[in-house]
């Protein structure tokens, strides 16, 4: 086998020598030879003449001086950095960081800056001091040299990573409420369990400044902590980017079945429920919804849908159920394929490797507070020495880890009744 590759290499180095190629003809790649660049596809598409022009145009900037590049591409950092948005960390606000152990998982850590504490773990001391005034997007070294990615956390990973009291409602099933009860800017929403405060803090986002969230609440507790997330989530932000966050959310401390006196002075949107006998609350919220709103019913349980469905029945509320859904996600694997000892195995010259199945699994894991991440499915790599283009075989399949049931999200439809 090996001889008559020897005899084929030899071969195919004659033919690109032009020996055996007839004139005018172009030399074809074979299976074992490197893929080509997309500009050396391009030039083998096109006549002699312009695939010769083109040639010497790539050749003339490639030849191009260093100081001549630095010119052209001094003036385009200054524009980002001074763009919207790409403010530089400042005290008081939230970081993310992200720790890729080695050969393990990846850490996600978020902590709020302030002049005299540090990031501390297993990987060594990070100041703050050291991230006070350092553009997102950097990676800053820790006391034992390993490698942090220091950015701002979007509003659904502030929801997983915040302090929490009861569950939370998940970002997956918060996408879709919003969708289902199709909230405008201006709308005012009417919230039944204020719990951690994950929900409040997206529908706040998306009625507005002009827009209004009323949120009911019965345990003290709870009514406390998500005041508490609310009001840090709204600081962080108003320091670390140019507009305020709306302050639009009226957190209170009462049940809603009680609270029938008032709500006849209010007129909602949209009601979300997120407690546990939500058929108590229909009956008093059900006169401040508009003719035709949407009250989506956050349900953790088969049983309790049935339940609520048959109470709506039995009282003939004016409510059509719509929809039950349950808002599934299917996590998929695309990374390069890995060997036993850890490193990219390369591509050979036959194509048997992209069929191989990679030799080190991964998952990922919720811990608390801190999201854990397995090295393979970290898209992102933080090395100093990227792979060459086209080198190694990927592997994608969907993921061993998959996201389990969280909730049934019930659609209800205010409908006038039919007169007799």
């Amino acid at each position: 086998m090996r001889a008559w590759r020897a005899l084929g290499r030899a071969a195919a180095a004659g033919l690109c020598s032009g020996h055996g190629a007839g004139p005018g003809s172009r030399p074809r790649r074979r299976a074992w030879e490197a893929s080509l660049s997309p500009l050396e596809r391009v030039r083998r598409l096109l006549p002699p003449e312009e695939a010769a022009e083109v040639g010497r145009c790539a050749a003339a900037s490639q030849a191009r001086p260093e100081q001549e590049e630095e010119e052209v591409a001094a003036p385009t950092r200054v524009p980002f950095a001074a763009g919207a948005g790409a403010s530089p960390f400042r005290a008081g606000e939230l970081a993310l960081a992200e720790l890729r152990r080695k050969h393990s998982s990846t850490l996600k850590m978020m902590c709020r800056l302030e002049a005299g504490a540090a990031l501390s773990g297993s990987s060594g001391v990070l100041p703050h001091r050291d991230i006070i005034g350092q553009m997102p997007g950097r990676v800053l070294r820790t006391s034992s040299g390993a490698r942090l990615l220091l950015r701002r956390p979007s509003l659904d990973e502030y929801v997983l990573l915040m302090p929490r009291g009861p569950t939370i409602a998940y970002p997956k099933d918060m996408s879709a409420i919003l969708t289902m009860i199709d909230t405008h800017p201006g709308d005012t929403i009417l919230e039944t369990g204020s719990g951690s405060g994950a929900m409040s803090l997206f529908l706040s986002r998306a009625v507005g400044s002009k827009g209004r969230v009323i949120s009911y609440e019965n345990r003290e507790d709870h009514h406390n902590l998500a005041k508490k997330n609310y009001r840090y989530w709204r600081a962080a932000w108003e320091i670390g980017h140019e507009e305020e966050w709306p302050d639009n959310v009226d957190f209170i401390l009462k049940d809603i079945s009680t609270a029938a006196a008032d709500m006849k002075s209010v007129t909602v949107d949209a009601i979300v429920l997120d407690m546990l006998n939500p058929h108590s609350a229909l009956s008093v919220v059900h006169p401040s919804l508009k003719q035709g709103g949407v009250c989506a019913v956050y349900l953790a349980n088969i049983t309790q849908v049935i339940d609520l469905l048959d109470r709506i029945r039995t009282c003939k509320l004016p409510f059509l159920c719509e929809t039950v859904i349950e808002v599934t996600h299917r996590n998929w694997l695309v990374v390069p394929a890995k060997i036993k000892n850890f490193k990219s195995s390369q591509i050979v010259e036959t194509q048997q490797n992209t069929e191989e199945q990679p030799q080190k699994e991964c998952e990922e894991i919720n811990i608390q507070d801190q999201a854990v991440l397995k090295e393979s499915e970290y898209n992102v790599s933080l090395s100093e020495e990227p792979e060459a283009y086209c080198s190694v075989p990927y592997v994608a399949r969907p993921s061993l880890w998959q996201e389990g049931h969280s909730a049934f999200l019930t659609k209800l439809r205010k409908l006038q009744p039919l007169c007799s």
